[in-house]
């Protein structure tokens, strides 16, 4: 299975390659390039002694038709790049048929799902890999729908603090407040008395968040509380480091396989149908 990164040299993106270097006996293979950015101005990284080549945007509709052809065995991609290029990148993905793992937040979600809907390809989208935040994610997500309303009368503040170059608002922080939602607590990231967005390193050290992991880390807090203090709830989970989220695309890379196998085609899967298989 041959996997093409997005977004590499960051961290995250590198990270996933030598994950899929490691996993080569479980079938994974790297893709010998993959699609950077434009301000990006190394032309080449080193991946588990193996050289990954560098295209940015202007180069890739080239180079990608001179790498598929009728005969040419499949391959995925797995991206990790900016909120800004999310778009951009899915409709790359769509035109020339590469079904693709989405770790990446941000961008316009109504118009990426649209897009995958009206091509031949599949894509599993998950704000957040990390199979146990996935799991809360579902428990959530199944409290709000069998328990409508529960949380009535309680008041919610979210906090989620993540390395400074994390620009936008955490997509997990957004899935659990629309369950809280549907629990019955008007909730919105606008307003300061629900919500904090961290990116402080100063802070962080504060809080406590080790320093090897300043700049790789996710740190939710979820509370809630009745008017009158008469009871209250904590929901807190703590990662530290990149590996875990990145750790995901060893079930959501074969799960995707499978679907395209099996002919499915305009569909978007989310990380809990992948974990399920």
């Amino acid at each position: 299975m041959k996997v093409m990164i997005s977004g590499l040299p960051g961290k995250m993106a590198r990270m996933v390659a030598e994950i899929i270097v490691a996993n080569r006996r479980k079938g994974l293979e790297l893709y010998s390039w993959g699609l950077t950015g434009p301000e990006i101005e190394d032309h080449v990284v080193d991946i588990g002694n193996q050289n990954v080549y560098l295209v940015k945007p202007s180069e890739r509709d080239k180079k990608i038709s001179d790498m598929i052809t009728p005969d040419s065995k499949p391959f995925y991609a797995v991206d990790f790049t900016l909120p800004k290029a999310v778009n951009w990148n899915v409709e790359f993905y769509c035109r020339h048929s590469i079904p693709f793992v989405m770790g990446t937040t941000g961008g316009d979600r109504e118009n990426i799902f649209k897009m995958i809907r009206e091509s031949n390809i599949c894509a599993v989208i998950a704000p957040n890999m990390a199979a146990q935040i996935v799991a809360f994610q579902a428990m959530m997500e199944y409290g709000a729908k069998t328990f409508p309303g529960v949380f009535e009368g309680f008041n919610l503040f979210i906090s989620e603090s993540h390395q400074k170059g994390k620009a936008d608002t955490s997509g997990t922080a957004k899935a659990i407040a629309e369950s809280f939602r549907g629990m019955g607590i008007p909730f919105h990231f606008e307003n300061k008395n629900q919500f904090e967005m961290i990116r402080d390193p100063a802070r962080q050290a504060i809080m406590g968040v080790p320093e090897q992991y300043i700049d790789g880390h996710g740190w939710h807090e979820y509370n809630l509380a009745t008017e009158d203090g008469t009871m209250s709830f904590k929901f807190v989970h703590k990662v530290n480091g990149r590996r875990p989220y990145a750790m995901g695309l060893l079930k959501a890379l074969p799960f995707l396989e499978k679907k395209i196998e099996a002919g499915e085609k305009g569909k978007v899967y989310s990380m809990v149908e992948a974990l399920k298989g």
